[in-house]
């Protein structure tokens, strides 16, 4: 079902403000951009179905990253490609967040915060991972980073998903024996990624004041571990919610009110238990808020690391994925066969394949598209 509201909406309302609201001239080239998403101001296609036979004229996808109109297509070519990379193990869903005295640095230094977030989940997971007393083994996964809470305040946090076990030094997998909900005591993890992000972001930004330090060190650092997910399938409805999540999705707005100029939206308030709720903003404020999440030009938001990495995936991967299934092939043909190629589907008929016939840049279309489009199909047919 189609949304009422889009945030490309509550952008046209502020078109002249755009520039000013946004930090960046990055970020104000990505709000231009998810205003004009599929419309004539992109250009477009015509597309033919070869199963009802319809045309359907269609304007252009913006592609940006942030867009709350055109990530679909991306996230399922994205989850169709890990498909083949699932192993028969238990997976853990964590959660590794920031506390709110370094949104001023999220928002001055986003490129490098959101580095050292990376690097310092990573080196806590590895330490443990690769101590004698925890595993002793190398560790495998996957994060995605969300910059924001569900008012669309900055919130940095970073969602990982780690198969339990890991690759012995002798190249076997070795099964995590932990009875807690994650691998490795999650106090223990929480002091240790403290201990390394505040250590690398004294180092990164040395003009920040020791005031900053000692509020860092006087909170407990928030990590969040979910029960093991029941089976691999999982993992795949997991990463489909959380890959190439938006700050906010259309479908939360609720209402805009073109004359008083404020948007409306549903959320969760996690204070009171997930309790559902709605806030209204000004549109300058919704729009500098969604802003805040507009990552820096080239950042990766989803990264592979140990025996997920792109260096393991083509070679020594498979051949863990048959260590795990007894040297069965039954398990990896599995996984293949569930894999779908993605094609774009008739909006009519919801069956037939879509096939471009022409394109047209944002001028529109030809005044006589409807007699070469006939051509084009004659010379199909032929």
């Amino acid at each position: 079902m189609q949304p009422k509201y889009k945030v490309a909406d509550v952008l046209n309302l502020e078109v002249e403000h755009l520039q000013d609201i946004a930090h960046t001239s990055w970020n104000a080239r990505a709000l231009h951009a998810i205003r004009k998403c599929r419309t004539k101001a992109l250009g477009g296609h015509l597309d033919w179905c070869m199963s009802c036979k319809k045309l359907h004229l269609q304007f252009n996808s913006c592609r940006n990253r942030h867009c709350t109109t055109c990530q679909g297509h991306k996230q399922h070519k994205w989850i169709e490609a890990r498909i083949q990379e699932l192993l028969p193990v238990p997976y853990f869903h964590v959660v590794f967040t920031l506390p709110d005295h370094l949104n001023f640095v999220a928002i001055r230094y986003p490129q490098v915060l959101y580095k050292i977030l990376f690097d310092s989940v990573w080196e806590t997971l590895t330490a443990f991972g690769n101590s004698p007393k925890h595993l002793g083994a190398k560790l495998g996964m996957i994060a995605v980073l969300h910059t924001w809470g569900q008012n669309l305040s900055l919130h940095p946090h970073l969602h990982c998903i780690v198969p339990k076990g890991g690759i012995s030094k002798a190249g076997f997998w070795k099964k995590g024996t932990a009875k807690d909900d994650f691998l490795f005591s999650v106090k223990a993890m929480s002091v240790k990624y403290r201990g390394l992000f505040t250590a690398k972001l004294r180092k990164a930004l040395p003009q920040l004041p020791q005031s900053l330090y000692d509020n860092l060190f006087k909170k407990n650092w928030v990590v969040y571990a979910k029960p093991p997910f029941g089976k691999p399938e999982n993992v795949i409805e997991y990463l489909g919610r959380y890959t190439h999540k938006i700050a906010i999705s259309n479908h939360r707005i609720l209402n805009i009110d073109k004359e008083n100029k404020t948007v409306t939206f549903r959320l969760k308030d996690y204070k009171k238990g997930g309790k559902k709720t709605t806030l209204t903003l000004s549109t300058k404020e919704f729009i500098r808020r969604f802003q805040l999440h507009i990552l820096p030009k080239g950042f990766t938001r989803i990264r592979h690391y140990g025996f997920l990495s792109s260096s393991w995936k083509k070679e020594k991967l498979p051949l863990l994925q048959l260590q795990l299934s007894n040297k069965d092939r039954t398990h990896v043909e599995t996984f293949v066969v569930q894999e779908k190629s993605v094609h774009r589907i008739c909006p009519s008929c919801k069956n037939g394949t879509l096939i471009t016939l022409l394109t047209f840049d944002s001028r529109g279309p030809p005044q006589n598209y409807k007699q070469i489009t006939k051509r084009k199909l004659l010379e199909n047919n032929a």
